[in-house]
């Protein structure tokens, strides 16, 4: 009877190492994985900054000046002056529709009869 304990427990043993060993190999696999996916996107976050940098680069105005004038034969385009907006008091908005009177009560008539 001791033989089978000692068997059944050796085996358990064995079983219980390989599932520490697979276990081991897959934590490994992820933790590559993470570290991986991290760099790309710190890789992203540098190219991002770059893109902002190029971006804030070319929407200079006066480069976008100097492109306008370069191009107004073709484009028509010309420079934002503050006068050409108008204030938020100037814009007409439109009136409320007003609900229709439905069952209206003649007040007059309600006091005579009151009164009475």
């Amino acid at each position: 009877m001791r033989s089978v304990i000692y068997v059944l427990t050796a085996l358990g043993v064995i079983g219980l190492a390989f599932w520490a060993y697979r276990e081991n190999y897959a934590t490994q696999a992820v933790l590559n994985n993470t570290d991986r996916l991290h760099a790309e996107i710190r890789d992203a976050h540098a190219r991002l900054a770059i893109l902002r940098a190029e971006w804030a680069y070319q929407n200079r105005p006066d480069r976008l000046r100097d492109l306008a004038e370069l191009n107004f034969e073709r484009l028509q385009l010309l420079a934002l002056n503050p006068d050409q907006f108008g204030e938020v008091d100037e814009i007409q908005y439109p009136a409320p529709d007003l609900l229709p009177i439905t069952n209206s009560v003649d007040v007059s008539t309600m006091n005579a009869e009151n009164d009475l």
